[in-house]
């Protein structure tokens, strides 16, 4: 018995390439995508968000360099 001769490869690949983009077409079928109004409510939250974050950053970053200042001046204070 003969074995079927394989494809060359760029057959193969070529073929793989294919199969790849007929699957993702039918995957991105199935998708639901958000309404309009959906994706302005989720940008608004997401917005919201990281300005509560940053000042809470802010905040900790300025009641950190006040206590750092203070120590600093406390102890040039006794060393002098």
């Amino acid at each position: 018995m003969a074995e079927a001769k394989k494809a060359n490869w760029f057959a193969r690949a070529w073929g793989g390439i294919c199969k790849y983009f007929r699957e993702l077409r039918s995957e991105l079928k199935k998708v639901v995508w958000p309404t309009p109004q959906q994706v302005l409510k989720n940008t608004l939250i997401v917005l919201v968000c990281v300005l509560v974050v940053g000042v809470f950053i802010w905040l900790f970053d300025f009641v950190a360099r006040v206590g750092v200042d203070t120590l600093i001046n406390f102890f040039n204070g006794l060393f002098i």
